[in-house]
């Protein structure tokens, strides 16, 4: 496992209540899940749910996020839909 930082964008900040945090991870599954631990409301998993993420600012798309591994030097930027074009 190694420390990796999740950046929140928009409505994902505001549902976090933080605009970045560190949480210990080996996947990009185990980030999310540790985020939902610390932001156990529903909220929180509705925005996370309907977000875009990136890792290291490559978008995950459909890849499943067991497979996708993160180091002390991974960012995670949760990006939810934004308003406007």
């Amino acid at each position: 496992m190694a420390k990796c930082t999740i950046r929140y964008w928009a409505s994902a900040k505001e549902a976090a209540g933080t605009a970045e945090e560190t949480v210990d991870a080996a996947t990009l599954a185990d980030a999310l899940a540790a985020a939902c631990r610390l932001h156990p409301d529903d909220r929180f998993r509705r925005v996370l749910g309907a977000s875009s993420l990136l890792v290291d600012e490559h978008p995950v798309g459909r890849r499943p996020h067991g497979e996708i591994p993160v180091t002390g030097e991974t960012v995670i930027e949760v990006l939810p839909p934004f308003a406007g074009g």
